[in-house]
């Protein structure tokens, strides 16, 4: 269903310092990064699709965040939702809801969500039982 996500950054090398530390915790790898063309991706290492971008806006215009958007990203399970979450908020992130059970989306939902450096809202969630 979903081909990429592309995320609006200001600085790209600081938003990929900040990305680095946090998505290797959720098992992405780095598809491709060039700072010269102004972006760069992550893939699942099995997967070619999705990816998860981040880049300059094409447009030109400076990058914000949007109200009422987020990115999710499954986590293989829980204990990967509490690393990447640490990580994000060692790298600068600010917590929008610390790891946690969230039963009012579903019994099994464990999540946390944090914006990084240039405010976009993010999501890291395990379905599964613990």
């Amino acid at each position: 269903m979903i081909s990429h996500i592309h995320i609006g950054v200001a600085d790209l090398e600081r938003a990929w310092r900040f990305y680095s530390s946090v998505l290797p915790h959720l098992g992405l790898k780095v598809r491709f990064y060039e700072p010269e063309r102004g972006w760069g991706g992550w893939q699942a290492p099995d997967r070619t699709r999705p990816l998860f971008l981040i880049g300059r806006p094409f447009d030109g215009a400076p990058a914000h965040c949007g109200n009422g958007h987020m990115t999710a990203f499954l986590a293989p399970d829980r204990s990967s939702v509490d690393r990447a979450y640490a990580a994000a908020l060692a790298a600068g992130g600010v917590s929008e809801g610390a790891p946690g059970l969230r039963p009012q989306y579903h019994a099994n939902y464990y999540g946390a969500y944090f914006r990084d450096l240039d405010g976009n809202k993010l999501g890291v969630c395990c379905h599964d039982p613990a």
